[in-house]
């Protein structure tokens, strides 16, 4: 503090400081007249005696101590005074914190840290990969990694039997808030290991975080669920368990209570029928309802409806579509409730509802905001068709280990296959996932032809792994963790941009830099690159 009657020639040059000034001041330590235990200077003060203005500050773009709702753009502009805003700060220590902790426990368990290279081969399988010109190579390219994967797998086979590493991966995808061309990765490897070693090594780690981080403590092990499992009763292969609401197949109630005829068909070739009982709120408009049949129409699903129970009958298109008076007890028991129903599909039909359950969710505020729910989702499928890519691919990755042996299967039985994968979920946010790998030279290449590449694209592609797994290559697995995700979790964020310090827009701009930009025709020439003109 400064003190007119101790100097006033020092008082008034403190009246001439203004926000942001960085100044140095030298003074004597006392016990405030007046303590304040709100603020952490509260019960002392530093009376100036000396003062020296480093530097001045021009008017802030942003406010820094009385925060103001700044648009993201400006905010990024400016990241390094955003960052100064104790949120802000705050989120960037405690992801310090977050790592140091991951480092510490990993150490102790004998895992050895590993840097994999940056620039590599472009094996594209998934999202698009950043590539990188070749000055030295004319026409030829490096890729920047979309994972580890491959690396930790050879360092497997090199007999590094517990790697770790806290790296930067890239995809050259859409973004979304808890995306971004460039991320960190928490990867993990094991060499002799099976899915219950992960699973008690995952489970320890978290446990460990939370309870040195943040003095939370959570059970373990953590809870388990097949996929199939989650699809039947959330809707979700990531499901949010915060809150109730489960799915309900009420295929066979349905045909009891005499549906249309149409309905009945339908059922007869093999449709599901699906409901959703949320309750009753005045919160759930017959706008939203309306608007229900024609999302479930664009999503592939055959009929939905929605029936209110109030008194114990029910009303709404749902009754008129299947059947008499009584059914919604079946479903919906005595409660004041609104019934979702679809039909179709199956996957299409869990996936709608699973959907509206979390919208349903966020609309009537059913979740907990200060409750983690943590769940093992285990058991996918290995393959799935993709509509966009019009082929069939992995639903993980190709180095997925099948659950049984995959080297005669053929034609659609492929789609039977379960793999040795999984994925955490907190709170219906996948926070990584991982498998036991493929580690036979001849069930990789299996994998690689029922993806449809040919013999010549797997050996171009990934002949020097399948050359590694001829050397006696271990069973190996391991996860990997989005590090941004994790954070932006566990400090109760939106988004990833709000727990990395210089992140890209949604459209992967970065506003202070002006980054991605031109380039001269000089570096052009050198990389043999022509841009083509639009």
């Amino acid at each position: 503090m400064f003190d007119e009657q101790e100097d006033k020639v020092l008082f008034d040059r403190a009246n001439l400081l203004k926000s942001e000034y960085v100044i140095r001041a030298s003074g004597i330590v006392r016990k405030r007249e007046n303590p304040n235990p709100n603020i952490p200077t509260g019960y002392y003060e530093v009376l100036v005696r000396d003062m020296e203005v480093l530097n001045e500050s021009a008017p802030l773009p942003i406010q820094i101590i009385k925060q103001t709702e700044d648009s993201e753009e400006i905010r990024l502009k400016y990241r390094y005074l955003d960052l100064r805003r104790e949120r802000m700060k705050n989120n960037i220590i405690m992801r310090n914190r977050i790592n140091f902790e991951i480092r510490r426990f990993l150490n102790e368990r004998g895992f050895i840290d590993i840097e994999t290279p940056f620039l590599t081969k472009s094996t594209p399988e998934g999202a698009r990969d950043f590539l990188v010109p070749s000055r030295i190579n004319p026409g030829r390219f490096y890729a920047l990694p979309q994972s580890p994967q491959i690396f930790k797998q050879l360092l497997m086979v090199a007999g590094f039997e517990k790697y770790f590493q806290i790296v930067k991966c890239f995809r050259d995808e859409d973004l979304r808030a808890d995306r971004q061309p460039e991320f960190t990765q928490l990867d993990i490897e094991m060499s002799f290991v099976d899915e219950n070693d992960i699973y008690e090594l995952i489970d320890n780690l978290f446990f460990s975080i939370l309870k040195n981080v943040y003095n939370i403590e959570i059970t373990i092990p953590i809870p388990r669920m097949k996929y199939d499992e989650a699809m039947s009763r959330f809707g979700s292969d990531r499901p949010d368990l915060r809150f109730g609401m489960e799915l309900n197949d009420i295929t066979g109630i349905v045909k009891k209570f005499e549906p249309k005829d149409f309905i009945a068909e339908g059922i007869e070739n093999g449709d599901v029928v699906y409901a959703l009982v949320s309750p009753l709120s005045e919160k759930i408009t017959r706008k939203y309802l309306d608007n229900l049949t024609i999302r479930a129409k664009d999503a592939g699903c055959r009929l939905f409806s929605w029936g209110k129970v109030q008194n114990g009958g029910i009303s709404g298109p749902f009754k008129k579509l299947f059947g008499r008076d009584g059914i919604q007890t079946d479903i919906a028991g005595d409660n004041q409730a609104i019934i979702y129903s679809c039909m179709g599909e199956l996957r299409t039909v869990q996936s709608f509802l699973g959907e509206i359950r979390l919208e349903i969710g966020k609309i009537l505020d059913l979740a907990p905001k200060d409750r983690l729910n943590f769940i093992w989702i285990t058991d996918f499928p290995l393959f799935e068709w993709s509509e966009d890519e019009n082929k069939i691919v992995s639903v993980h990755h190709p180095f997925t280990s099948p659950k049984e042996d995959i080297l005669n299967v053929e034609g659609d039985d492929v789609y039977r296959i379960k793999s040795r994968s999984y994925d955490l979920v907190l709170n219906g946010v996948e926070l990584g996932g991982g498998s036991i790998r493929i580690h036979r030279a001849d069930v990789q290449e299996k994998v690689f032809s029922i993806l449809g590449l040919t013999k010549e694209e797997i050996d171009e592609k990934f002949g020097f792994l399948l050359e590694a797994f001829k050397y006696g290559a271990p069973p190996h697995g391991g996860i990997a963790f989005g590090l941004d995700r994790m954070v932006m979790m566990f400090q109760g964020e939106d988004s990833i941009r709000e727990v990395i310090p210089f992140p890209k827009t949604a459209s992967g701009i970065c506003p202070l830099t002006g980054a991605p930009d031109e380039v001269s025709e000089r570096q052009l020439d050198e990389l043999g690159i022509k841009l083509k003109n639009n």
